[in-house]
This record gives C-alpha cells, structure tokens and sequence, in this order.
C-alpha cells in the first residue's frame, strides 16, 4: 500500500516557492493545516497532526521542516498512532531552546529527545540559522535518524534556491519504500 505524504511546514507555513509547497503541487501531498501558523501552540499543533494520521486511511510519511521536526519528535512521544509512520524525512530542526527562539516559541520547550518508533533522515545545513550544525546533528542521534549534511544551505527553505529539491524527494522516497 502506497503511504500518503504528510507535509509539516514549519512557524509560519511554507510559501509557495519553499519545496515542500512545491512537492504538494507536483505530487497533490498533503499539508497538515494548523489553526495559527504565527503563534504555534505545540498542544494545538500536537493534536492536528495525530488527528490527520490517526484519520488516514493508510500508513503515512512525514516531510517535516523546521518546527515540523521538533513537532513530530513531540507527537511521537505520546501518540498511539506511531505505527501507522512508515518514515520522517526532518529538514532544518529549528532550534526552539535558542534565546531568540524562546519567548516566541515557549510552549515548545523542551526538546522532545527520545528515539523516534519509526525510520527518520534529519538533513542538516552547515549555515542554518535557527539550528547550528552541532545541535542539528545532535539532533539525528538523540532521534535515531539517519544524518545529512546538505552544506551551507542556510535554512533550507525557499531562500536556499534549491527549486523542487530532487535530492531531498529522493530521499522521501526511500523512506517511503522502508
């Protein structure tokens, strides 16, 4: 059975020309809509997306970025629905315990750290600004993903002129073949 691809975009969305509004286009995936895309609640965001995956009809695989990964480490930890993840692909973790972070995203504090059920690729920049490189690789371990380091290529977003981004759908692929 073919998964269905659960798009995570991070605060704020992802715009039109991010990759993962670009693989919704070209592959009709599925965005997990939040209610507040500006002032992220992690219990809000949290119950959204086990209501999306525990709703699917088939297993999923989630392309998560930015504070879509440190939401599906968070919705891992306490869902009963984590069987149904064949996979995560988790681009450019944002940081939410850096200062600048902090009083915006407080709810989302701390880190859920623990193995993640389920296989995960954490794709990392050597630039990012909202995760340092160390702290992204830290990341990768502490969840059991397998790491990536794409380079400098900033946060891994739009601005980072990656287009559709055919090595990271590679990448999705193969965890949906896992």
């Amino acid at each position: 059975m073919v998964p269905q691809v659960l798009i995570l975009p991070g605060w704020q969305g992802s715009g039109p020309e991010h990759w993962q509004m670009r693989w919704v286009r070209a592959h009709s995936y599925t965005v997990v809509e939040q209610n507040d895309w500006m002032r992220p609640l992690r219990g809000d965001w949290l119950t959204r997306l086990d209501e999306v995956v525990g709703d699917s009809p088939t297993p999923v695989v989630l392309a998560a970025h930015s504070l879509g990964c440190i939401q599906v480490a968070a919705w891992a930890s306490l869902s009963r629905h984590v069987d149904k993840v064949r996979g995560a692909l988790l681009v450019a973790p944002g940081d939410v315990e850096q200062p600048q972070l902090l009083s915006v995203l407080h709810s989302w504090t701390p880190i859920v750290r623990q193995r993640l059920p389920f296989n995960a690729v954490l794709v990392g920049s050597e630039n990012d600004p909202y995760c340092t490189l160390e702290r992204a690789r830290g990341l990768a371990q502490d969840w059991g993903a397998r790491w990536v380091n794409l380079g400098a290529c900033g946060h891994i977003n739009a601005e980072s002129g990656l287009g559709d981004w055919p090595e990271g759908h590679a990448l999705l692929h193969t965890l949906m073949k896992e």
